[in-house]
């Protein structure tokens, strides 16, 4: 962090722009990029907010927040910290003021990289690596095998991350299995009160961690006694993601992983994102990334981190486009190339 906290930043004013999708289930992903301005450059992020009204209500406010100023890249990151990020309205879960504050800092980051002609690689001297990733995917309800075997047909190197329900029969687990294509299984029991909150259940994680040896298991419900025992012989194997904001988190987890997921919006800061860089750096303890389905700059931004930090890893941060239960030809594939813009913090597609 030492290496950017001091760049100069120069504000003049900035712009916020809605995204949205409606993904296949019928859900309308809403996010915000925003544009910070200065200098003759503009530096971009997202806004991965989850809740749409949120994101509307940011836009139709506008760019009423103080950032304007000649800063370092430091004293803007604190200068955020003090500022009420939701003034059209207070968001309803504690984690989206990092989601929000993650869209302001990594424009920002992009602005102050852009006015001083380098790149964020350049600036932190380490080389952009081609990036492994996996594509993650629910196996719908009822669950069946067709989300994965529907991309395998278009795209057969694929990798997966799948998130595990326990209605999963023993028809469907022989399946995935048949294909060794299952890199990290997420249990999502971390997740309390979202729609993706998931039954806690031993039984099924023992069946699974079973099933798929070499998997990854994210984010297991450990608080349950009987869950513990259950996965007490695959500890080697456990991530965390959902409740992973800081090195801290990493330190408190129940279990202490030998690789975890480092999704930059969690953390909210580049310092606290950056620290757990170092943490994980200096620890030997292996790193991923993960994305929160950004619809513009902020996927090929973590794509940049992942091509910087973690790059032979399981990422969860495929190219748009590999949502579709049926991809379309042409895709990047794994290894995803770099593809750096010269100066700044982005990727060029």
């Amino acid at each position: 962090y030492e290496r950017v906290a001091d760049l100069p930043l120069t504000i003049d004013d900035y712009a916020l722009e809605g995204l949205s999708k409606t993904v296949s289930s019928g859900f309308e992903r809403l996010t915000t990029v925003i544009r910070l301005r200065g200098g003759g450059e503009e530096g971009v992020g997202e806004d991965v907010t989850y809740e749409g009204a949120l994101q509307l209500a940011q836009q139709e406010h506008g760019p009423a927040l103080p950032l304007a100023g000649e800063w370092t890249f430091d004293a803007f990151s604190e200068h955020l910290a003090g500022l009420d990020l939701f003034p059209a309205g207070p968001p309803d879960r504690e984690v989206y003021v990092n989601y929000r504050r993650w869209g302001f800092e990594s424009a920002a980051l992009d602005l102050a990289l852009r006015q001083a002609g380098t790149s964020l690689a350049d600036a932190v001297g380490r080389t952009l690596e081609p990036v492994r990733f996996v594509v993650s995917t629910r196996m719908g309800e009822p669950p069946t095998i067709r989300p994965v075997t529907s991309r395998l047909a278009r795209y057969p190197g694929l990798r997966f991350k799948l998130d595990a329900t326990p209605d999963w029969d023993q028809e469907l687990i022989d399946g995935l299995i048949e294909t060794g294509a299952v890199d990290s299984i997420d249990f999502k029991g971390t997740y309390k009160g979202t729609l993706v909150d998931t039954e806690t259940d031993p039984d099924f994680y023992r069946k699974i961690a079973e099933a798929f040896p070499d998997a990854w298991l994210e984010d297991p419900d450990l608080e349950p006694e009987a869950a513990r025992e259950a996965l007490r012989p695959y500890e080697d194997r456990i991530t965390w993601d959902a409740p992973i904001h800081s090195v801290d988190d990493i330190l408190a987890a129940p279990v202490l992983p030998r690789t975890v997921n480092l999704k930059p919006s969690r953390f909210g800061s580049v310092k606290a994102l950056f620290e757990g860089y170092d943490f994980c750096e200096q620890r030997g303890m292996g790193a991923y990334g993960g994305g929160q389905y950004e619809l513009g700059p902020g996927r090929g931004q973590i794509q940049y981190l992942a091509a910087l930090f973690h790059a032979d890893a399981p990422n969860d941060i495929a190219p748009s486009g590999y949502d579709a239960l049926e991809p379309e030809p042409g895709l990047p594939e794994s290894p995803l190339t770099p593809d750096p813009e010269p100066t700044g913090f982005r990727r060029r597609s």
